[in-house]
C-alpha cells in the first residue's frame, strides 16, 4: 500500500466514523447498524472498565441503541482528536476521542434502563475495521468512558 491509498483509507475512516456520529445525533438507528459488518460488535463501558452493554450483528445493534433513547431525546455526539493505523487494503484499526450530550425533555418517559434526565460523557471509541468489496465497515466497536456525568 503506498501513501496516497493509506491516506485514502485514513480518510475514508474518518468519513465512516462522522457518519456513525451524524447517524446517532438523528436516530437514524438502521443507517447506523449498517455501518457495522453484519456480525459487528458494540460494547460501550462505565468509567470504572465494566461493561455496560454489548451488543452483536446490525438487528440488536439498532434494536438497543434505538430502544434507549426516546422521540424527543436531543443526542450530540462529536469525535476529535483519531489516531488510525492501516494494516492492510481490507484492515485497520482507529481510537477518536469522543464527548457525547443526552437531554431529555422535562415530560418525557423515563426510560427503566436508562432513568436519566441529562448525560454528558467523555471518553474514546476504539474501533477495528474491515475493508469488503471495496467498502469500510465496523468489525468491533468499543467506548471506554473517562468520566459520566447525569442529571435526574
Amino acid at each position: 500500500m503506498n501513501d496516497t491509498e493509506r491516506l485514502s483509507a485514513i480518510e475514508d475512516l474518518r468519513r465512516l466514523m462522522a457518519r456513525y456520529v451524524r447517524y446517532a445525533d438523528h436516530k437514524r438507528w438502521e443507517d447506523l447498524a449498517g455501518l457495522f459488518t453484519p456480525n459487528g460488535t458494540f460494547t460501550p463501558h462505565k468509567p470504572d472498565g465494566s461493561v455496560w452493554l454489548r451488543m452483536n450483528g446490525r438487528e440488536e445493534i439498532a434494536a438497543t441503541i434505538g430502544a434507549g433513547n426516546g422521540p424527543d431525546d436531543v443526542l450530540i455526539h462529536h469525535l476529535f482528536s483519531d489516531e488510525i493505523d492501516i494494516h492492510s487494503a481490507t484492515g485497520a484499526r482507529g481510537t477518536w476521542s469522543m464527548e457525547d450530550i443526552i437531554t431529555r425533555p422535562e415530560n418525557s418517559e423515563v426510560n427503566p434502563d436508562f432513568p436519566f434526565k441529562g448525560m454528558h460523557g467523555f471518553g474514546h471509541y476504539h474501533a477495528e475495521f474491515v475493508r469488503t468489496d471495496g467498502t469500510w465497515y465496523i468489525a468491533e466497536l468499543k467506548q471506554t468512558r473517562l468520566r459520566l456525568d447525569f442529571t435526574y
